[in-house]
């Protein structure tokens, strides 16, 4: 017999796979580096095989056309990257990059604003140096899944233009189904599962030294950057529906 391989089987192996390793692993200080990891390993081989045979993509890590849209993220994602600013502050004003005021700044002009609100400002993420994305390896799941085939569309679609920029499927489906199987995993494990504002997230960690360690104990830090469009409820009965089906 074949092995299942439609989403609701990959969603659940993947959301075991999660809770594997935050019940390994919780009580570890690399445990948000571990559950990202593998998060992005598992996007980008199952990506890989979805979109196989598919177009080339126009995105290749160096046009930060979309990121001046609204980026959501899990609480791993959040303190992945806070860590990873932390640790580099030094390094970044060396080289004039004022990272800790540049989030404050754009959590400020853009952290509470709608999809729609914030693709209006035309505000640039905070992380973005010269079209480039400083921390482009570890970047979010919805920056990984947001892949289109042509630069120049994807470029007026941002300024608002009235035009269609062709969006990759597969990432689309493959970073939904990774970022629900981790989801899932971490409500299981009573831990702050939700979707975050990036800015304002990132805010909230690189402000409160034991961010960490609060969300691990089963707090939520990040409170104030949840985006008001994601229902807890409808979001964990989805889940539900998804882990029995």
């Amino acid at each position: 017999m074949s092995a299942d391989t439609s989403p609701s089987a990959f969603f659940k192996a993947a959301s075991h796979a999660f809770s594997e390793t935050i019940g390994s692993c919780r009580a570890r200080p690399e445990l948000v580096a571990l559950l990202c990891a593998q998060a992005f390993d598992s996007f980008t081989q199952n990506v890989a095989l979805q979109a196989a045979g598919a177009p080339a993509l126009a995105c290749q890590g160096e046009c930060a056309a979309c990121c001046r849209l609204r980026v959501v993220a899990t609480a791993p994602e959040i303190f992945l990257l806070a860590r990873f600013i932390s640790v580099n502050a030094a390094a970044f004003r060396e080289r004039g990059i004022m990272l800790g005021k540049r989030i404050a700044d754009a959590d400020q002009a853009v952290g509470g604003l709608s999809e729609e609100q914030r693709l209006t400002a035309q505000h640039a993420c905070p992380l973005i140096e010269g079209e480039l994305c400083l921390a482009y390896k570890i970047r979010p799941l919805a920056c990984r899944g947001h892949a289109a085939f042509d630069k120049a569309l994807c470029l007026a679609a941002v300024r608002g233009e009235a035009v269609e920029a062709a969006i990759s499927t597969p990432h689309l489906v493959v970073r939904s189904l990774v970022q629900n199987a981790l989801m899932a995993a971490l409500r299981r494990a009573g831990l702050a599962w939700g979707l975050y504002e990036v800015n304002r997230a990132l805010n909230c960690a690189l402000s409160a030294p034991h961010a960490l360690e609060q969300w691990i104990s089963g707090e939520d830090p990040l409170t104030k950057a949840r985006i008001p469009d994601f229902d807890l409820i409808e979001a964990a009965a989805i889940l539900d529906a998804a882990a029995t089906a």
